[in-house]
């Protein structure tokens, strides 16, 4: 009995070794996805020849196939400029980049040879789109993200909308058939482009099973050691992706990242204007870094590569942002509850620094309140200013902290979202019980 205790009992022990060091593993190759805070998604496929909706135009029997596809007659790419691409995401203040590589409409921006069915052999384009963009990143020192679809309507072994186009009965044989074809295209795209990171999406048609995601995360890791994956893949993915909607409490995961439209649409539409503001835009992006994560921007490119001017500009001043307040941006950690700062902020990486995010003009000083720590300086970031506090209400008896109020003066106040860098005596200590009631005076 005692060495069945025994073997239990260090059968316990390596299970928790190996446990860290898979944890620690993940650490190390989500650290840089966790410091990024932004990125840039990048929907471009044929459906920006007619200003539809990607895939799911067809899908929903707003056109019909074989009209969906003519529009590879007219995706030219010819003033594709991947190196303007990727220089004016580095002006964004991104740090990586997501291009859709294939959609759900099964068309690849890619030569590959697994299937027939690309802009390089069915399109005036008539070249592979995506070494190019991926040469110029690298050269920009911005991770590689490739986009995915796990499910492909075009495909003619895959069941679900195949069937709507053209009626057969679902067999092993075609599903084994389709699920090579998958692999066969992820490798490719794993070796020829070793990307950072890949963004999987229609996971949701078939189960972890049916996508063979276990062997498929495993064969990418084998392909890539360090490929971090979304969570598009049934279970096996890295961190979590909230789309369009703004989380409005923190994600359980402790990597996530929203990915989200400039105006309604993905692809380039061009009837849509409805732009969101560089203002609303920022201020999302500071509600990400707020909660702990990550800013996916999407920009829609024309059929012939040019990004629509609207976008451009977007992406511009979100640079000017970016490229001043980059302390309190990129590496920082999920900010301090509302309770203690009525506006959004962020952490330095150890904890000693607050950033609190600014968006309007104070109508009075700023306010901060259940903050233990002893405050050394108070700064305008990108600016330098020094400011002054106040604090009120701290009683020599009660252990609960006074109230400190900032001073900001209008001129130092930014065109966007001002930045406050509140400097500690140490990793910040809140104070989160409930009041004391004075007993000696």
């Amino acid at each position: 009995m005692k060495k069945l205790v025994v073997f239990m009992l260090n059968c316990m022990v390596v299970f928790q070794v190996f446990a860290q060091n898979m944890n620690n593993e993940k650490e190390s190759r989500m650290q840089w996805f966790e410091d990024a805070k932004l990125g840039i998604f990048i929907h471009w496929g044929i459906y920006s020849v007619n200003g539809i909706d990607e895939s799911w135009s067809f899908f929903n029997d707003y056109i019909s196939y074989d009209d969906y596809m003519k529009q590879l007659d007219g995706f030219t790419a010819q003033n594709y400029n991947a190196a303007a691409w990727a220089k004016l995401i580095a002006e964004s203040g991104a740090k990586y980049s997501v291009l859709t590589t294939k959609h759900h409409d099964g068309v690849a921006l890619w030569d590959t040879k697994c299937g027939d069915l690309s802009v390089v052999k069915s399109s005036p384009a008539a070249t592979d789109l995506v070494a190019p963009f991926v040469k110029e990143l690298r050269k920009n020192n911005l991770k590689v993200g490739l986009y995915y679809s796990l499910l492909d309507w075009s495909h003619p072994d895959y069941p679900n909308k195949t069937r709507k186009i053209k009626r057969y009965e679902t067999d092993s044989l075609k599903w084994d058939r389709f699920v090579d074809f998958n692999f066969c295209q992820l490798e490719e795209l794993s070796k020829q482009f070793k990307p950072d990171l890949f963004w999987f999406d229609g996971d949701w048609e078939q189960s972890a099973e049916k996508w063979n995601a276990k062997e498929l995360s495993e064969d990418l890791r084998d392909w890539n050691k360090n490929v971090i994956l979304n969570s598009r893949i049934q279970g096996y993915g890295d961190y979590a992706t909230p789309e369009q909607g703004l989380p409005i409490t923190r994600p359980d995961n402790r990597y996530w990242e929203l990915c989200m439209t400039m105006n309604d649409s993905w692809g380039y539409q061009h009837n849509d204007k409805n732009y969101k503001t560089p203002n609303q835009v920022i201020r999302i992006l500071v509600d990400c870094i707020n909660k702990g994560g990550n800013l996916l921007l999407d920009i829609g490119p024309k059929p012939d590569g040019t990004i629509p001017e609207e976008q451009i500009a977007i992406l511009k001043e979100l640079g000017r942002w970016t490229n001043k307040h980059a302390e309190a941006i990129y590496g920082t950690r999920a900010g301090i509850p509302f309770e203690h700062y009525y506006g959004p902020s962020a952490l330095s990486k150890n904890g000693d620094i607050m950033y609190l995010f600014v968006p309007h003009i104070p109508r009075g000083p700023l306010v901060l309140k259940g903050i233990k720590n002893k405050i050394n300086r108070m700064w305008v970031v990108g600016n330098g200013t020094k400011l002054n506090w106040d604090v009120k209400m701290k009683q020599y008896w009660s252990s609960v902290p006074g109230i400190v109020y900032i001073d900001v003066p209008e001129k130092v106040l930014d065109d966007q979202v001002t930045v406050i860098a509140v400097l500690l005596d140490g990793k910040v200590d809140l104070y989160r019980e409930k009041g004391q009631v004075i007993e000696s005076n």
